[in-house]
């Protein structure tokens, strides 16, 4: 909190603090969520950064609601970012050879439909955890930071204790998850 207060008060250092912080795990964050044909590693560092750098310049004007906020917000913009670029390609389609006779790697159009689903369905039960949990599981399974990392992220004392912070966190979003899952005639 003390570095965003900081990088908020114009300190440069601050902001150069939080730029390294977060481009690492956000980078590797982000080649998950890019399709094949944006996953080049230059492709995925440039989106990163750029998104990072238009975050930090507008940083005096965001205003945190708590722990993980901002990581929260730096997430959501990359994500927005994403799905900007998705939109794009879906309007132009992406240039493929056909070879004949093999087959595809691809997804089948039923796999995207249940991948998009299933994503839909973990964002949705991600929103009614607590901020805490929010964090641990953002921090720990899409920024793929350490216990360390996420130790120091979330204030807790030491990597044990934000390795078990995620593991109740992910347990608690299992069962959202299983709850959205339901249908609604289950159980009668």
């Amino acid at each position: 909190m003390r570095l965003l207060h900081d990088a908020r008060g114009g300190d440069e250092s601050a902001l150069e603090a939080l730029f390294a912080r977060y481009a690492g795990p956000l980078r590797r964050w982000a080649s998950g969520r890019l399709p094949a044909w944006a996953r080049d590693a230059a492709d995925t560092q440039d989106l990163v950064q750029d998104v990072l750098l238009q975050t930090l310049k507008r940083i005096d004007s965001f205003e945190p609601r708590g722990d993980g906020a901002f990581q929260a917000y730096i997430r959501q913009a990359l994500m927005n970012r994403i799905r900007d670029l998705l939109r794009r390609s879906n309007r132009r389609g992406v240039a493929a050879v056909l070879e004949s006779g093999l087959p595809s790697d691809a997804p089948s159009p039923v796999e995207v439909a249940i991948g998009r689903e299933v994503l839909d369905r973990y964002e949705q039960a991600l929103q009614r955890l607590s901020p805490e949990d929010r964090e641990a599981i953002i921090g720990r399974v899409e920024l793929a930071c350490t216990y360390e990392e996420l130790a120091q992220a979330m204030g807790k004392p030491s990597a044990d204790a934000a390795r078990k912070a995620a593991q109740k966190a992910l347990v608690r979003l299992a069962a959202e998850m299983k709850r959205d899952g339901r249908h609604p005639d289950a159980g009668r």
